[in-house]
């Protein structure tokens, strides 16, 4: 125990006993906030300040023998903060008032005179106690917020029930998890709830696409560098790596990484170990790894595109995310739910959708998946003009229903005519880039583009 740091709370309507205690734990290198009166004592716990042990006389200038006075203190003193431990002082040698002291939420109590190494050690017990208390609820609260804010899993679909059981039991475990599907089906979203639900959800969740970053800022972005490595490292730089250090990386699209910075994000995995940029220093890391995909990791990893000991390291469990179109009994859900989100956003509140707009809702066929349907939910409440969403508002654009590319913009006819390609292609992201003469990756940017129509 650091005892510069106990802060001893003492309340005495005799100054000489004050000046003792003070004396005692002034050799301990102990800070004592000094109370005279029960109204000295109830304003200095009121103030703020945190104390890790309260010692307090029973007897007070009202009542000088019966000890009531104190015993109404004590009451007061925990409603104020009933973690903190209180020793009680008696000059009557009273053991009963001590016992109904104790009875009423004291945790100890001392005779006066007092002996010295006893009232020591009794204030030391009483400090471990009390922190270790407080610590554990801390501990408790913390869990308890981190299940609050754990990301919501709408999920009710026979579809995705296995994958909700999935998550439940690899989510406390320290397990590497590669979530695979077609762009727009929640894979971050699934990586949060794998990090609230596991013992690293103290500790922070980093989110990068990997896919994203070229050869030259891959080793820094995700090992950091030391000033002087390159042209413009000016100062030093800690990567993803060692800012997730205890707690879970989370990288995206991460069979779009070349083999080069596949081999290097390898070494991290094999070894725990990594050097930023231009240093000689081994820096050791501890990091869960949660990685996802939307391409066929198979394919890929037959056709030498991604090396087969990455993907060993990646998935020790898999989490497959079905489409939005394997999962409609959730869309009237996930829709309300982001009405609500949306609502909070642009502080307008509705009523719902429109039974037309529902049914257009549940019929299309989402090639972008829940992001889509986001985007959509979106529009549709900043379309609306009543008090709920029409059809009309949401603007839903299903190829089949289109007619006319000469009243589109550039932007709406790329986005008509790759989700018709990804609905011939039956969602697979891989045939699609094909057919349309695109790199996965580049494709993908054009997914993620926002929607500005409307």
């Amino acid at each position: 125990m650091q005892s510069a740091s106990i802060r001893v709370l003492v309340a005495d309507d005799q100054p000489y006993v004050i000046d003792a205690v003070r004396l005692l734990l002034k050799t301990e290198g102990w800070q004592i906030r000094a109370a005279g009166s029960p109204a000295d004592l109830l304003a200095a716990l009121e103030s703020g300040e945190e104390f890790d042990v309260a010692l307090m006389d029973l007897n007070y200038t009202r009542d000088t023998t019966s000890g009531q006075e104190g015993l109404d203190l004590l009451r007061q003193l925990q409603q104020i903060d009933p973690a903190l431990p209180v020793v009680v002082m008696t000059a009557w040698g009273s053991v009963e008032t001590a016992v109904e002291a104790m009875r009423r939420g004291a945790r100890d109590y001392v005779e006066k005179p007092f002996d010295n190494a006893r009232l020591l050690a009794t204030l030391r017990t009483q400090v471990e106690l009390g922190r270790a208390l407080r610590r554990n609820r801390r501990l408790e609260e913390e869990s308890r917020l981190r299940k609050e804010e754990a990301p919501e899993l709408i999920a009710r679909a026979p579809a995705m029930q296995p994958v909700l059981q999935i998550i439940e039991r690899i989510g406390p475990s320290e397990a590497n998890v590669l979530i695979t599907g077609e762009h727009g089906t929640g894979k971050e979203v699934v990586a949060r709830r794998l990090h609230a639900i596991s013992p690293r959800a103290g500790r922070p969740l980093l989110c990068i696409n990997a896919g994203g970053l070229s050869d030259g800022v891959f080793e820094s972005e995700m090992f950091g560098h030391v000033k002087g490595a390159f042209t413009d490292a000016k100062q030093d730089r800690i990567g993803a790596f060692e800012l997730a250090d205890g707690g879970s990386l989370f990288l995206d699209e991460i069979a779009n990484m070349p083999l080069t910075q596949q081999a290097k994000l390898l070494r991290v995995l094999e070894t725990g170990e990594l050097k930023r940029v231009g240093s000689s220093r081994t820096v050791k890391v501890d990091v869960r790894l949660i990685s996802a995909t939307n391409a066929d990791v198979t394919s890929e990893t037959r056709e030498k595109r991604f090396r087969e000991d990455l993907m060993y390291r990646l998935n020790t469990v898999e989490v497959r995310l079905p489409a939005l179109r394997e999962r409609r009994e959730d869309i009237p859900l996930l829709a309300d739910h982001f009405l609500r989100k949306q609502s909070r956003k642009y502080h307008r509140t509705l009523s719902g959708f429109s039974p037309a707009a529902l049914q257009a809702l549940r019929e299309y066929s989402w090639p972008g998946n829940v992001r889509e349907l986001e985007h959509t939910v979106e529009r549709g409440l900043l379309m609306a003009r009543g008090e709920q969403i029409e059809l009309d508002d949401l603007r839903l654009r299903t190829p089949a229903a289109v007619a006319d590319l000469d009243a589109m913009t550039l932007e709406e006819a790329e986005r008509w005519f790759i989700e018709r390609t990804l609905l011939r292609c039956e969602g697979n992201v891989n045939k699609a880039a094909e057919a349309l003469g695109l790199s996965r990756s580049a494709l993908y940017r054009r997914l993620q583009k926002p929607d500005d129509a409307g």
